[in-house]
């Protein structure tokens, strides 16, 4: 039956929230989109291990994703890589993660525990910084005057001459917002997120503030790290995470 839109000419927007309903109403295919979180391109093979399912499995999941326009892929030789489809994706999650219910997980192993604890206390959110790290640095940016919420998200002129003197970049053409607020869902709390929050991420790994922690979406904070989110982004040390399974990593 056809929507009360199609009786008016209009586009039918139940039928495409319902279809993209129905690809996130899996909890394989959720999850599948939850692993890209991380920003990064995963064969089908990897998320297929991810998701506990066999490889022909992931591939039927994974071409209702790319069909739908979530997921986008591309080939390299013999390999199939997969990716979030942008942004705009993104933002889906976060936007579905803020009303969704949670509860903590209930890893099966000591290895999952710490693995578990080591994504709430830093992590990529697919191309942010999220977990305590990220709030803690959110927070740091709010209060030393850096960025805004009200009237709207926004860098502040301090905020643009502290990334300036850091050589933090973003684009200013893009449709994605400049700043923008994301909600952390181990944190409940927001992160940045948008333009510039991406930049500062991907300024920290390169300048060595953050490193990956094996190959996950897991973070940690160097030295080098802790003293810049301190000294220049007024972060309190205390709320930085720091390495509850071993010493800081140097840099």
């Amino acid at each position: 039956m056809a929507g009360a839109g199609a009786d008016r000419g209009e586009p039918d927007v139940g039928v495409g929230l319902a279809a993209v309903a129905g690809l996130l109403s899996d909890g394989t295919r959720a999850g599948m989109c939850v692993a890209l979180l991380d920003g990064r391109a995963w064969t089908a093979r990897e998320l297929a291990r991810h998701a506990g399912i066999a490889p022909s499995t992931a591939t039927e999941h994974l071409n209702l994703l790319v069909d739908g326009g979530l997921v986008a892929d591309e080939r390299s030789g013999r390999h199939r890589y997969l990716r979030l489809a942008g942004p705009h994706v993104t933002a889906l999650l976060d936007s579905l993660a803020e009303i969704a219910p949670y509860s903590p997980p209930s890893p099966r192993s000591l290895g999952a525990t710490g693995r578990a604890r080591a994504l709430a206390r830093a992590r990529l959110c697919y191309d942010h910084l999220a977990g305590t790290l990220g709030t803690a640095v959110t927070d740091g940016l709010l209060g030393g005057g850096l960025i805004t919420w009200e009237p709207q998200p926004a860098l502040s002129a301090a905020g643009a001459s502290r990334f300036d003197e850091l050589g933090i970049t973003w684009s200013t053409t893009s449709r994605r917002p400049p700043v923008r607020a994301c909600l952390d869902w181990t944190e409940r709390r927001p992160h940045l997120g948008g333009a510039v929050g991406a930049a500062l991420c991907s300024h920290a790994l390169a300048a060595g503030w953050v490193i990956r922690i094996g190959t996950g979406r897991a973070l940690a904070v160097t030295e080098a790290g802790r003293r810049v989110f301190v000294e220049q982004f007024h972060v309190p040390a205390d709320r930085l995470p720091s390495g509850e399974n071993g010493p800081l990593p140097r840099q």
